[in-house]
């Protein structure tokens, strides 16, 4: 369980995906933070990044990384495709 608030989690998520940023747009891509729920942040991915194959890779092992080293080890990203951005309480609540 990770013991902050979406609150209190969404300045230090947002200054830890600052250093994320620069290297998806060396591939041109980029992302984009949509919303914290229940201590899970939802991203979207975009640019060169949206259909990439390696995108889920770009998400567990760049970015999810970068969080859980920032800020607690069990903090869990998942990218939300553009026009599903309805389904994030679903998806947080599951």
């Amino acid at each position: 369980m990770i013991p902050f608030s979406d609150e209190e989690l969404k300045p230090v998520v947002e200054q830890s995906l600052e250093k994320v940023k620069p290297m998806l747009a060396l591939d041109g891509g980029g992302m984009k933070l949509l919303a914290i729920k229940n201590g899970k942040v939802f991203v979207q991915l975009q640019g060169a990044c949206v259909g990439c194959s390696a995108s889920n890779q770009t998400l567990k092992y760049g970015i999810e990384r970068q969080l859980r080293m920032d800020i607690h080890p069990e903090i869990e990203v998942i990218n939300i495709a553009e026009g599903m951005e309805n389904m994030i309480d679903e998806i947080a609540n599951s």
